[in-house]
């Protein structure tokens, strides 16, 4: 059996690089930024209020309670038509330029408006409530480095400094299949003795849209060597990865190990995990194959430790693996020490730290019980059992407020 991590570092060493596109700002969420992005302009582009108030000159209201008169009014998206002459005040609003000869606001709930005056009754701060021009970004400032993924906080800065287009990792489209003739439409009412609903294509396309990729569905192919080796080449020639699921394991049936294999370029491990030891990989062409194994929870496990890091790669991520945090067990479990194994755990908080409880039952066919879970708990190879209480590493793939 291959090492769980020989084998991650062999699937992630034959990734190809990002491909490099302009696209539309606003138009770029969740893409990973490629070049560093630069401010074009100032924001503020000039002085401006940043309350409702009174435009002064601070040295006019060294002395509280006093009277000014109050020449104009300046609302935003207008410029005052005179200056704050010594003595007097310009009623402005938020967002309003700071109009000439004023250093200062007073917040409108500090005054009492009289008949074209107004009356201040709190000594501000000096230049209290201005925003200044460039507060926020000045002129070719690095808003966002090579590496970042837009969020919709970067679009909206993208949008304040007049980025129209950004340079990202180009979008990586997935084509998933299913295969096996037991394998039946989910929205079948009835199944006939043998045949099961088809979980693991929706699962995949759901992990997929999870993590930002595009998946093309071609469907449920049947144990058909032409069918599945024509869906195969179709798959790889329009997409920019495969991943199947079923028929890679050594059964005398399984077809889609013997398809793969006549298409050339891939491999068929036995990895030293549990669950998804069986795993296939490789390229048809230049197209990244995942053959994934049949049972759901495996696809899961295979799907997060080898194709989700390595397509994430294609698309420029940095980080491919998720957080990991420390915790206890709270039961005692038994497990292979043969292999990397991954518990489906629920985790709660205490006062004590972590603690890490089995979801349910941990067949690799007991998907009910992976949907429950919170997190893998990772057991190491060599380790043939834990207690409760037992330190465990948490590999976390939902958090409480998700």
């Amino acid at each position: 059996m291959i090492p769980l991590e020989e084998a991650r570092e062999r699937v992630l060493s034959a990734i190809p690089a990002p491909d490099v596109v302009g696209r539309a700002s606003s138009d770029a969420l969740g893409l990973v930024l490629a070049s560093d992005v630069r401010s074009p302009s100032t924001v503020p582009p000039f002085d401006n209020s940043a309350m409702d108030g009174y435009a002064v000159r601070h040295e006019d209201v060294a002395q509280v309670p006093c009277v000014l008169p109050v020449s104009e009014d300046v609302a935003a998206g207008h410029v005052a038509r005179g200056i704050v002459e010594p003595g007097t005040a310009i009623k402005i609003m938020t967002g309003a330029p700071i109009p000439t000869g004023a250093d200062t606001v007073v917040k409108v709930e500090d005054t009492v408006p009289g008949e074209g005056s107004v009356e201040i009754l709190v000594q501000p701060e000096p230049g209290v409530a201005i925003r200044r021009a460039g507060g926020d970004v000045a002129k070719g400032d690095r808003l966002f480095s090579a590496g970042e993924v837009v969020t919709a906080r970067h679009i909206g800065v993208f949008a304040a400094v007049g980025v129209a287009e950004v340079e990202v990792c180009r979008p990586v489209r997935v084509g998933v299949l299913s295969t096996g003739d037991e394998v039946m439409p989910p929205d079948v009412v009835e199944l006939d003795p043998g045949q099961i609903r088809d979980s693991n294509r929706p699962l995949l396309i759901g992990l997929l849209a999870e993590s930002g990729l595009q998946a093309v569905d071609y469907g449920i192919v049947g144990d058909d060597a032409g069918a599945l080796r024509g869906t195969f080449a179709e798959a790889a020639r329009d997409c920019d990865a495969v991943i199947t699921s079923g028929g890679v394991s050594m059964g005398e049936y399984d077809l889609v190990k013997q398809v793969l294999t006549d298409l050339g370029g891939i491999e068929l491990w036995k990895v030293a995990m549990q669950p998804a030891k069986p795993f296939a990989f490789g390229a048809i062409g230049r197209t990244p194959l995942f053959g994934l194994p049949g049972n759901p929870v495996s696809v899961f496990v295979a799907f997060e430790q080898f194709a989700r890091p390595a397509l994430l790669a294609m698309m420029g991520h940095g980080a491919l693996r998720r957080p990991r945090i420390d915790a206890t067990m709270g039961e005692d479990v038994t497990t292979d020490p043969e292999k990397t194994v991954f518990l489906r755990v629920v985790v709660e908080s205490s006062r004590s730290g972590r603690i890490a409880h089995l979801a349910g039952g941990q067949a690799s066919n007991v998907l009910s019980a992976t949907a429950r879970a919170d997190a893998f708990a990772v057991v190491p190879r060599g380790v043939a059992a834990l207690s409760a209480g037992d330190p465990v590493t948490l590999e976390m793939f939902r958090w409480a407020n998700d």
